[in-house]
Parts: structure tokens; C-alpha cells; sequence
């Protein structure tokens, strides 16, 4: 697994400004928060995502490739710093 936090710079108000994924071996999204403009917090995983948020369909790029657009910045995060977030924003599903 790997986890990043990635700020989007952009001017869209219904577009989340900072995406913190955790992502698989294949390079596909497990989980993954979305935080917007307005202060929600979007999220989604395999078992369910909330309205505005879902898993990319596509494989995510190496860091170095999504940091080389302009309007996107973003780093590497452990695990924990994931889970603390994920357990901060996303409600118990039982």
C-alpha cells in the first residue's frame, strides 16, 4: 500500500481541494477522503462512498507524474497518518 495527500489548486467551489488516498499493490484507490471548500468531508471505499465522492476508475500515477501538473501538489503520507484522518472523517459503518 501506498498513501498520499495530494492539494488541488484550482477555482472549482463543487471540486474538492485535497485528496488523501490509500492505495493498492495495482495501483487502484482502496479508500480514499475528499475535502471540499466548504469544509465537508467526502470519502468512499469497496463497501460504500458518500454522494460526492467515489474511487477512481483509473490507476493512480506516481507522485513525480502528478506533481509535474501544475495545478496539483502532493506528497507521500504513512499509513497512520491515513488512519487518523480516516477515522476522523468517515462514520463507523457497521
Amino acid at each position: 500500500m501506498r498513501y498520499i495527500d495530494v492539494l488541488w489548486k484550482h477555482e472549482f467551489k463543487e471540486e474538492p481541494i485535497r485528496l488523501v488516498s490509500e492505495i493498492g499493490l495495482d495501483d487502484f484507490e482502496t479508500r480514499k477522503l475528499e475535502f471540499f471548500p466548504d469544509g465537508s468531508v467526502g470519502f468512499a471505499f469497496e463497501a460504500t462512498e458518500s454522494p460526492n465522492t467515489r474511487l477512481g476508475i483509473d490507476i493512480v500515477p506516481p507522485l513525480d507524474e502528478i506533481n509535474s501538473q501544475e495545478e496539483f501538489e502532493g506528497v507521500s503520507i504513512s499509513k497512520e497518518q491515513f488512519e487518523l484522518l480516516w477515522q476522523k472523517y468517515v462514520p463507523s459503518i457497521s
